[in-house]
């Protein structure tokens, strides 16, 4: 039965990786970008595992087991976790998804998460982690405290995801799509879809995780930890269903980007790398002292009505929100440019006084220069270019809203990218903005251009 942990994590991450999945750039999207839409395809997912999990209980086919409510150890890890993967520039499941890409940065933030958990679970650090946990208040469920039925939860979290997805979709209506000449089978997932077909298999683990003893559904932290533990020590206990499961996840998301022309190795600049070791550190911790990270408390607990997991959500989310404030600010510099067109933005030089220097470094692959560069040129005729190959999300789309500022009504700006969670956030933020695409094509291996000329 360990093999269907294998297999599950395949689907798992090949759907993640076509649907672009990442709770970070959700809830991040909820404090840059002003929009609800990626928290409705995170409403959408809970919804459909929500259900799956109380007819699988009702059922007496799982019997799920909730752990008694920590606060402070939820709060502090839930809060320094979402800080983390700001740093990392993606979740725990995130993470394993964008190594399998290809990127580099993503590797040393997997390495240092797994290792950190490790590390409060069962080595140096584990007084530390039961020093937090220490308070604990007989709190289950949710239901269970108010006496009701699970039922009725059900039925408001989908009353609430289909106010949020009735919403959204009457914006969207009329909004083109866009296939970039690609086969049907190599297309990207919709955001909605992936979540639901995320929900299902979140359901359909649940019970194959079971029969092989481990009680539990999804998870990320707990088997990556395992899977450094196994490694170091060889002990025949780290290798579960849920180790299998996230070694499942990189292969089936390093296949799905690979047959896609996804793949494509990038290598981060020092300062990427330095703050890769910050927020892997971060997400081993703030995971294990939150019991969970985005998969096993965002997606798992809160579908089972745990006060542990909804807390928790809220707790990483505000750690985004700090974590965007703090680190995810572009430069701009106060200067009378000689004409309009080097009005065009240009970068202010990067200092090197701060912990973590506010540039597109954050999770970007582009090396930093300490001097002032211009972020677009000009082509001519009312079109610029933007380069943004090397930097990942959110940086792609950053850079191009602060470009796209300065352009007048009517102009167009040509964009270079080669992160794909873009391929989505920036057709996105498109239609939110009332601009218009007026080409979208591939440009090799991981790579793309957009043409986006600005509404009035």
């Amino acid at each position: 039965m360990l093999i269907s942990g294998l297999l599950v994590g395949g689907v798992f991450g090949a759907v993640l990786q076509r649907g672009r999945f990442c709770v970070t750039g959700m809830l991040r999207d909820i404090f840059m970008n002003k929009t609800w839409r990626g928290f409705t395809a995170l409403m959408i997912l809970i919804s459909v595992h929500a259900f799956g999990l109380t007819l699988l209980t009702r059922l007496g086919v799982i019997q799920p087991e909730v752990a008694n409510f920590t606060p402070v150890a939820i709060i502090v890890g839930g809060f320094i976790f979402g800080l983390g993967i700001i740093l990392s520039g993606g979740c725990a499941s995130g993470t394993w998804y964008r190594s399998a890409e290809g990127l580099v940065g993503s590797w040393i933030a997997l390495l240092l998460y797994g290792l950190s958990a490790a590390a409060m679970k069962s080595g140096p650090l584990a007084e530390v982690d039961g020093w937090f946990k220490q308070w604990e208040m007989p709190l289950t469920t949710i239901h269970g405290a108010l006496g009701i039925t699970p039922w009725l939860l059900v039925a408001a979290v989908w009353a609430v995801t289909f106010g949020l997805w009735r919403h959204y979709r009457r914006k969207d209506a009329g909004c083109p799509s866009y296939d970039l000449g690609q086969a049907w089978w190599a297309r990207p997932l919709s955001l909605n879809t992936a979540a639901i077909l995320v929900g299902l298999i979140a359901t359909v683990a649940f019970p194959l995780s079971a029969a092989t003893g481990r009680n539990s559904g999804l998870g990320i932290t707990t088997p990556t930890a395992d899977v450094m533990r196994y490694t170091t020590t060889g002990d025949g206990q780290y290798l579960n269903w849920g180790t299998l499961l996230v070694v499942g996840l990189f292969i089936g998301a390093f296949l799905a980007a690979k047959a896609t022309g996804e793949f494509r190795v990038r290598v981060p600049d020092a300062q990427t790398a330095y703050r890769a070791v910050a927020g892997g550190i971060m997400m081993g911790v703030g995971a294990s002292l939150a019991g969970g990270c985005t998969v096993g408390n965002g997606m798992v607990e809160t579908s089972l009505f745990s006060f542990k997991g909804w807390v928790a959500l809220l707790f990483m989310a505000l750690g985004v929100a700090v974590g965007a404030k703090l680190w995810l600010k572009p430069h701009r510099v106060n200067q009378s440019p000689a004409s309009a067109e080097d009005a065009v933005l240009r970068d202010a030089p990067a200092t090197t006084h701060q912990p973590f220097p506010d540039a597109t470094g954050a999770v970007a692959l582009k090396p930093q220069v300490s001097t002032s560069t211009q972020k677009a040129r000009p082509l001519g005729q009312g079109r610029y270019a933007l380069d943004t190959l090397g930097a990942v999300c959110p940086f792609p789309l950053m850079e191009a809203k602060q470009v796209m500022d300065e352009l007048e009504t009517g102009e167009a700006l040509v964009i270079d990218f080669d992160c794909t969670q873009a391929t989505d956030s920036i057709p996105a933020w498109v239609a939110d903005a009332g601009h218009r695409i007026t080409d979208f094509h591939r440009a090799g291996d991981a790579g793309w251009q957009v043409t986006v000329v600005k509404g009035g």
